[in-house]
């Protein structure tokens, strides 16, 4: 067995419980005391616990001001906590929601010596555990590669179940699929679950960001070169479109793509056969094209910024992903669902996310969209300093968030609707257990859904189209 680790005694006499202290080094513990507040009043706890060591922290006779310092400075530290407490302290709410909160377990006064131990085996156990276990996840998502991407599509509001539910009709269609959706909002991601629902899901997906590569490369990108037919053409290169023979290409930001190369690419889609560059035969290639943008092509189109007849060709059917902000009840989902999946990134002490980030983040307009939550969360993951991450650790600043000033009535119908989301995907949208969680009948249920405009179906579940099988970004 392992020697004892470390225990920190707080209490705001740090010579009130001496006694504990002493009998605890008589069981072969190191024992630090120390007050819980500064002479000047500042809470600090998080500056002298390091992770080596078992916080164990006296909670009673605390007001909630001090409470609520107290739960801001253990959040921030980075050891395992255990609450000592009278019956007082034990009938007060702040206090029981501290210790439910941030301490792995709690023992009554006056102290049992044996239990306290126990639960400082327990803890310090735990704490070795914990250790082990972020080695571990460090060391799996080393080898499985920083940028492996896997995501999936997650969203359980109705804006999000008629996507997928669009996504599946427009897969079993061999047509050209124009994804229109503000940047970062996963139209990449849309393309993919797209290819991977239609017959063409065993041939390869081909992505290309056309505003991403300088004019004078994309021609070759697209339709690949002959050897010497340009200087440094040093062999033949098989282009993107060809590469995709059997299967999809998307190309995304297509109205970035220069008006001389829609007419190249207008040709290929009406004729299905396309031209290497300095090549003089002309190759059959068999692909569905899937485009994406985040402008509005038929403006771009008014303003002879693109051309009439290929948006035409591109714009076959129509699918528009939605910004974050029109389903924001998938915010705090999607949060959990990325803490979880970049979780090899995060130290062991970090546990999820503070009711004051969950609430800031709902609040944010997030301007760029998915891509921005993900990049948020993935910092706050590595950043945060504590066990539960802060608004700070996001980076959102209270000032830059819009606060729109709501009714009591618009308050309740808001409240409302969101109490229906909630009970039916907890109860997988089986409407009877719904509405007997929620104290109403069936009746009343189904009157409640057609008030808000809810499907009585999810269509799909709430991880929606499930997971990709290859790598795609948001």
């Amino acid at each position: 067995m392992e020697s004892p680790a470390s225990v920190r005694l707080f209490c705001r006499d740090s010579d009130r419980d001496a006694s504990l202290g002493d009998t605890l080094r008589q069981r072969g513990w190191q024992v630090h005391n120390d007050t819980i507040f500064e002479s000047s009043g500042a809470c600090c706890c998080h500056e002298h616990v390091t992770e080596n060591e078992v916080g164990l922290m006296m909670l009673d006779a605390l007001s909630s001001d001090e409470l609520r310092r107290l739960e801001a400075s253990m959040i921030k530290s980075r050891c395992p906590w255990i609450g000592l407490v009278d019956e007082s302290g034990l009938a007060d709410g702040d206090t029981r929601r501290l210790i439910i909160n941030l301490c792995l377990g709690y023992a009554m006064q006056p102290v049992d010596a044996d239990r306290i131990e126990g639960l400082l085996w327990t803890a310090a156990d735990l704490m070795r555990l914990q250790r082990r276990e972020n080695e571990s996840q460090k060391q799996a998502a080393t080898e499985a590669g920083a940028d492996s991407g896997e995501y999936e599509m997650v969203g359980t509001t109705p804006a999000m179940w008629q996507l997928f539910k669009t996504i599946r009709k427009i897969a079993a269609v061999d047509a050209s699929v124009c994804i229109h959706g503000e940047s970062g909002t996963g139209k990449e991601l849309t393309a993919q679950a797209i290819h991977e629902r239609s017959p063409r899901a065993n041939g390869p997906f081909h992505a290309i960001n056309c505003g991403a590569l300088p004019d004078n490369l994309i021609q070759s990108e697209l339709f690949g070169h002959e050897k010497g037919a340009f200087t440094g053409a040093g062999q033949r290169k098989i282009g993107r479109i060809e590469a995709a023979s059997g299967g999809t290409l998307f190309l995304d930001e297509i109205g970035d793509l220069p008006l001389e190369l829609q007419v190249n690419l207008l040709r290929f889609l009406e004729t299905r056969r396309l031209q290497r560059v300095g090549g003089l035969n002309e190759i059959s290639v068999d692909v569905r094209i899937l485009a994406a943008t985040h402008v509005d092509l038929a403006k771009a189109v008014d303003e002879g910024r693109f051309r009439e007849d290929l948006y035409h060709r591109l714009n076959v059917l129509q699918i528009t992903v939605p910004a974050l902000r029109e389903h924001p009840e998938d915010i705090e989902i999607l949060a959990h669902f990325f803490f979880k999946r970049f979780a090899g990134d995060k130290p062991a002490c970090l546990k999820g996310f503070s009711r004051e980030s969950l609430a800031v983040m709902q609040q944010y307009a997030w301007p760029g969209n998915v891509r921005e939550l993900i990049n948020r969360v993935r910092r706050a993951m590595v950043m945060c300093e504590g066990r539960l991450i802060q608004p700070e650790d996001l980076g959102i600043e209270r000032r830059r968030i819009h606060r729109h000033v709501l009714t009591l009535e618009q308050a309740r119908e808001r409240a409302e609707r969101d109490s229906l989301l909630a009970a039916l995907a907890r109860n997988k949208y089986r409407i009877h257990p719904a509405a007997a969680e929620l104290g109403v009948s069936r009746v009343t249920m189904y009157r409640l859904l057609n008030k808000h405009g809810i499907p009585r179906s999810p269509g799909e579940s709430a991880s929606g189209l499930g997971r990709s099988t290859s790598s795609a970004h948001l």
